[in-house]
């Protein structure tokens, strides 16, 4: 489903630590907060662009600090933002924000302004991982915060890290289950990436850290999406936006203009071979028809898919069928030679 966010991003001016992986100049290009009058004058003109929408809007405060801010800033720009969500422009607001930020009172200032969602930045639930890059709280933090913002009714994102310094993939499936335990309504996922400035470029360069290869990040953030998609757990964002900031001060780590493409790719082509697997076909000509907005995901980067499946001995031609409902990705029309 389509869904429109207009995003101010906020700088990490309310954060109080320093994780070993954070440089939000060079992450997101930014180090100056919007003013209440800025961001009142860019949603008046997306509410225009967007008044004729047949989907939802919501304004959004992103930076992963929001509510650590000084209390009187981030009141003066919910209230510029809330008065676009009285007169019906926009549907909400979404904020993101730390584990340890989030309290009864700031949650009922939030609601007080139109706030219908809040994403918590969990990177891990792994205490010793949290202590070793600098987070500033402990697993038991992202619990107690989600349970406040579940309570006070608002919609809840977590957001995980793969790859963190002093975590193992099986620690890293481990937290993804904690997180699955706390039921939220959506997840992202990001890569540990090694950014200049960061203490994890010094632990880089020194041979402390070893970074996932691309490889090993698409493999492993696919199984987490798959994992929790299976428990209807929605992942609204793979990687990180590829600013050019963020581009130029990447020094190691799976850093790729299309990750969250090449994930999407990798879980179609084991959802793909899962199935062909099941069949009984021993020579495998196949004919997929998939829905044509998957086209691109199921075949995959310059026809990954196609040609590891060739690799396995299946002759696959994938083709897009817009018939085909949304309760069934693909299908298979045409198998040759099977017993």
């Amino acid at each position: 489903m389509r869904h429109a966010n207009v995003a101010f991003f906020v700088p990490h001016l309310g954060c109080p630590h320093r994780c070993s992986f954070c440089d939000q100049k060079n992450i997101s290009g930014s180090v100056r907060i919007s003013s209440p009058d800025e961001v009142a004058k860019t949603c008046a003109v997306a509410a225009q662009r967007l008044k004729d929408r047949n989907f939802p809007a919501e304004i959004a405060f992103f930076g992963g600090s929001f509510t650590a801010i000084e209390p009187a800033q981030m009141q003066s720009l919910l209230q510029a933002a809330y008065s676009f969500v009285k007169d019906g422009s926009f549907d909400g607001i979404r904020i993101s924000t730390r584990p340890d930020a989030i309290h009864p009172p700031v949650l009922a200032l939030l609601k007080t302004y139109g706030v219908t969602a809040a994403a918590l930045g969990a990177q891990s639930m792994n205490d010793e991982v949290l202590w070793k890059n600098g987070r500033g709280h402990t697993q038991q933090d992202v619990v107690y915060a989600a349970r406040l913002i579940q309570d006070a009714g608002l919609s809840l994102g977590l957001q995980m890290m793969i790859g963190l310094p002093g975590e193992t993939w099986e620690m890293c499936q481990l937290s993804a289950r904690k997180i699955a335990a706390l039921q939220p309504d959506c997840a992202r996922l990001y890569p540990t990436l090694v950014v200049e400035g960061t203490d994890l470029a010094c632990w880089y360069r020194g041979g402390q850290y070893v970074p996932l290869t691309l490889e090993e990040a698409v493999d492993q953030t696919a199984w987490l999406l798959r994992f929790f998609e299976d428990r209807d757990i929605s992942v609204i964002r793979v990687g990180l936006h590829a600013e050019a900031s963020l581009e130029q001060s990447c020094i190691a780590g799976p850093f790729h203009p299309a990750f969250g493409e090449m994930v999407y790719s990798r879980v179609w082509r084991k959802c793909l071979l899962d199935m062909l697997d099941q069949g009984d076909c021993r020579e495998k000509v196949l004919e997929i028809f998939v829905r044509p907005q998957m086209l691109s995901k199921a075949v995959g980067q310059k026809r990954e898919n196609v040609r590891w499946l060739a690799d396995k001995g299946y002759e696959v031609t994938i083709r897009p069928d817009a018939s085909l409902p949304a309760a069934e990705p693909f299908r298979i029309k045409e198998v040759k030679h099977c017993i």
